[in-house]
């Protein structure tokens, strides 16, 4: 349908998201990806549904719908209001609109509802992601939102990998250092030494982001499991534990539900009192190893690197991972009076 016969765009909140309402939600998802960023795989029905029906750890979601007189979809809108400590001064925005309909203001129409969300939430920072040199840029910029960040998007393939050169970096011996892997939620055992490990991801480089900070506890770090768990994905972990029982570093990667051929990474992160031994390599060339012999239906990994993340770029590179697209984060400074 054009969008001439589609009518102007209507903008209606989200209280409690349909599965007709999610299905509309996915296909203008699935269009604007489509056009926007070609090659990129598509969230499945399964996994829009649940992002935009399962709690979010220390945040909650807002969601709105725009759509034509005649109730085609024309485009969608989520908002992240996080409400953990070092985090409430921000929002985080995903916005599409079909390709064909983006003549209405459609876009801009569900930017408005967003930015008053944030005022009416006392957030004074809205950041929002846009493939390089892509209408999502344009649009952002048009609106007022400064670059903050670009990012280095990468995919390692699995099935060409150096098979004998990954045994070797991941069967390496660190002196003092040993490696351990869990499926889901941390063992007891680990999870003080896990929770402590994952404050190191508080230094990456964010660029100009005013991304706040997280303090993690064996609370957040179970509660973030059972969070992927109850989407439906598997969350995998690889770490390196010293002699002292510290845990020194660690990666994560998941499987979405609907057991397709790309696993995402999560965070990878060397806490700093250990890095300088290249436990970063180690854990990444372990978790390669433990996918090709556990997960044979998984043929590749797709992570993404600040761009002045010179470190972790080095460290996937050298694994084989390959650069194939780039984003930027942007950020919108909300006036709150």
């Amino acid at each position: 349908m054009t969008s001439s016969a589609s009518g102007a765009a209507h903008v209606i909140p989200l209280q409690s998201v349909s599965a007709a309402e999610a299905g509309a939600w996915y296909q203008v998802v699935a269009a604007s990806m489509a056009h926007d960023l070609p090659g990129v795989p598509v969230p499945g029905p399964g996994q829009i549904h649940a992002q935009l029906t399962q709690p979010a750890l220390g945040s909650r979601r807002l969601a709105w719908l725009a759509n034509a007189g005649d109730g085609t979809p024309l485009g969608v809108a989520g908002l992240r209001v996080f409400t953990s400590p070092g985090r409430q001064h921000l929002a985080e925005l995903e916005l599409h609109v079909d390709p064909a309909h983006r003549s209405l203001r459609t876009g801009s129409l569900l930017l408005s509802a967003a930015v008053a969300a944030c005022r009416a939430e006392g957030r004074r920072s809205l950041v929002a992601t846009a493939a390089a040199d892509s209408p999502g840029e344009a649009f952002s910029e048009r609106h007022g939102f400064r670059r903050a960040l670009t990012l280095d998007h990468l995919v390692l393939r699995l099935s060409e990998l150096d098979g004998a050169a990954l045994l070797r970096i991941a069967d390496a011996e660190h002196t003092g250092y040993r490696l351990t892997g869990w499926t889901g939620t941390v063992p007891g055992e680990l999870a003080d030494a896990f929770a402590t490990a994952k404050n190191a991801m508080n230094d990456m480089p964010v660029g100009d982001l005013d991304y706040g900070s997280v303090a993690w506890d064996v609370e957040r770090v179970r509660a973030m499991a059972e969070v992927v768990a109850d989407r439906g994905d598997t969350l995998l972990t690889v770490a390196a534990v010293h002699d002292d029982g510290t845990m020194a570093g660690y990666t994560e990667i998941v499987l979405p539900g609907c057991s397709g051929p790309r696993a995402q990474q999560y965070d990878t992160a060397v806490v700093p009192a250990h890095r300088g031994h290249g436990l970063g390599l180690w854990v990444k060339a372990a978790m390669a190893r433990r996918l090709r012999a556990e997960h044979p239906g998984v043929v590749e990994i797709e992570t993404d690197n600040a761009e002045d993340n010179v470190h972790m770029l080095a460290v996937n590179h050298r694994l084989g991972f390959r650069s194939y697209r780039r984003t930027r984060e942007f950020q919108l400074d909300v006036p709150t009076t």
